[in-house]
């Protein structure tokens, strides 16, 4: 392109970059969940966030999950994130939405009676996190007793 390696690369790594985060920005909002869901999370982030650190923790836990609750917790922790926080509403609720689509993930590796296990919170706290992952598991199993 310019004749020089390093400029070649250079340009195509930033332009590799942007387009991967134009394409999860268009994920994110396809994805995203619906029913004031995002606003159940909020009013459940202390349990959630004992239940993230439990599950990192939890060595009966497949590995794969202990990973990605891992993984989590270090995209929470970077300084910058996918949409800056000084967008409005987008700018948090990309935090959100991961968070959401992660714990959806990790309810599909773990039955009901481990995720029960380790939740911190209230019965009713469960049932909410229950609907915020939509769990398929919550709906057929007859252990729930009522907390989908």
């Amino acid at each position: 392109m310019t004749g020089h390696l390093w400029l070649d690369v250079i340009i195509s790594v930033a332009a590799a970059l942007l387009l991967s985060w134009l394409a999860l920005i268009v994920a994110l909002a396809i994805r995203r969940p619906r029913n004031n869901l995002l606003k159940e999370a909020l009013r459940l982030l202390p349990d959630l966030l004992r239940l993230l650190k439990r599950l990192t923790s939890d060595r009966t836990l497949p590995t794969g999950v202990r990973v990605r609750v891992a993984l989590l917790f270090a995209y929470l922790a970077m300084p910058f994130d996918i949409i800056p926080d000084f967008v409005p509403v987008l700018g948090y609720a990309d935090d959100a939405i991961i968070v959401v689509l992660v714990l959806r993930s990790v309810c599909r590796r773990v039955s009901l009676e481990e995720l029960r296990g380790t939740w911190p919170g209230t019965d009713d706290g469960f049932g909410a996190l229950q609907r915020l992952v939509k769990s398929r598991k919550a709906d057929h199993s007859e252990g729930s007793k009522g907390l989908a």
